[in-house]
């Protein structure tokens, strides 16, 4: 759980910037949106290759 603390002399917009930043380091908001829906093994196995093919393209260019 992220959690913030809000200093005397600080505005909202800054706590919340460094909110975000917390969640996001912490993987929280990718976590949400990988369990948006259920997904079945074959086409986690299918992403995965498709993402590891893509990495290693990029990889082969440079």
């Amino acid at each position: 759980m992220s959690e913030v603390i809000i200093h005397d002399d600080e505005n909202f917009e800054r706590a919340l910037k460094r909110f975000k930043k917390k969640c996001e380091k912490a993987g929280i908001l990718s976590d949400l949106r990988k369990h948006r829906h259920y997904e079945k093994p074959s086409e986690r196995r299918k992403r995965k290759m498709n993402a590891a093919m893509r990495k290693n393209r990029r990889t082969r260019s440079h």
